[in-house]
């Protein structure tokens, strides 16, 4: 039965579940798996990261953007991050939270990716 996500037992939920998905992804889990080695401090500090996001308590420290930007990331690996991290959503939470918590995903997606597009030049842009 899908519950309103109400607190940091349903973060660690999620994450888990999440990055469980992720690993084992043809996609994008060889882009995690290597350069993450130890996933229990990334999955810590994710549930931190979320209880901020989401409930805006204190704890998370970090750059998110600055840690992805020297991957190889391109839109179709933040289209496959969304995916699975929405399909995690649902299957366990329903209401308003669940469907701000993908809201927040659909935004960091955008911004890393605009970023990203930007810092290599962009599309649009030309590079002399």
């Amino acid at each position: 039965m899908k519950k309103e996500l109400a607190n940091f037992e349903d973060i660690e939920l999620f994450v888990d579940s999440f990055y469980d998905k992720v690993q084992s992804d043809e996609l994008i889990g060889p882009i995690f798996n290597a350069v993450i080695t130890d996933w229990q401090p990334h999955l810590e500090k994710m549930y931190n990261f979320w209880n901020a996001a989401l409930f805006g308590v204190p704890g998370f420290k970090g750059n998110p953007f600055a840690r992805h930007a020297p991957l190889s990331l391109e839109k179709e690996y933040f289209e496959r991050w969304l995916l699975l991290f929405k399909q995690t959503i649902d299957t366990y939470f329903e209401g308003t939270m669940a469907e701000e918590t993908k809201k927040k995903a659909d935004m960091m997606a955008i911004m890393f990716l605009s970023k990203i597009e930007n810092m290599k030049g962009g599309a649009n842009n030309v590079i002399v």
